[in-house]
Parts: C-alpha cells; structure tokens; sequence
C-alpha cells in the first residue's frame, strides 16, 4: 500500500476532508489531493505534522507499522499467590516499534526467568 493510499484510509477514519487537512497543514488542497492521489511526494516538513494530525506515529503514516507481539504462556494453570513459583496469569503485549520490542522482549524474559526462581 502506498503512502497516498494510507492517507486516504487514515483520513477517513478522522472523517476530515482534504480541504480541512490542507488547511491544517497550510497547504492548497490541490497540493494534499497529489500527496494522496502519489502524483507529488509529500515533502518532509509536513510528515510529523500529518502523524499528529492522524495521531499515528510516523512509521504508521506511511503504513510501515511494525507489530511484535510477546507472549508467554508457558505457566502452570494451579492456582497460586503472590511469591509461588506457579503463576496463573499470562501476559501479552503489543509494541509498535520493533526496536523497542526487541529492548522490552528480553528484559520481559529476564524477568520471567528471575520469578521463576
């Protein structure tokens, strides 16, 4: 999917009109119709403030969302309290930003393996 595209999808879902967006942005809204329609590029003074505009992060603006997913289920299902081994709930999270989710993922399991003991 290109960036126009993902324009248009993000739009959509804010249900602003092109005209709105380009005057947010201060633009004509011939200039925002190319961005979507990828006649022009967008330059890159507008790219942070389109993600906030669509509350996106940059990445996602240009349909780049990186999704690492960590879960962990390899607990017993016995019931259990606070400082036994055995813990009953699992944990899953969702992290955007692959680099963070590598950093997160192997704290998570250091910690994991530290209340296993």
């Amino acid at each position: 999917m290109g960036v126009g595209t993902n324009l248009k999808k993000l739009r959509s879902k804010t249900k602003l009109s092109q005209q709105e967006i380009a005057d947010m942005l201060g633009l004509d809204r011939n200039t925002y119709t190319n961005w979507e329609n990828e006649a022009t590029d967008i330059k890159s003074q507008y790219i942070p403030k389109l993600a906030e505009i669509f509350q996106v992060s940059i990445l996602e603006l240009f349909g780049e969302k990186s999704k690492s997913e960590f879960v962990n289920n390899n607990y017993d299902n016995k019931e259990s309290s606070i400082g036994q081994k055995d813990i009953q709930q699992g944990i899953i999270i969702n992290i955007t930003d692959s680099e963070a989710a590598k950093v997160i993922s192997s704290q998570l399991e250091e910690l994991i393996k530290s209340l296993k003991k």
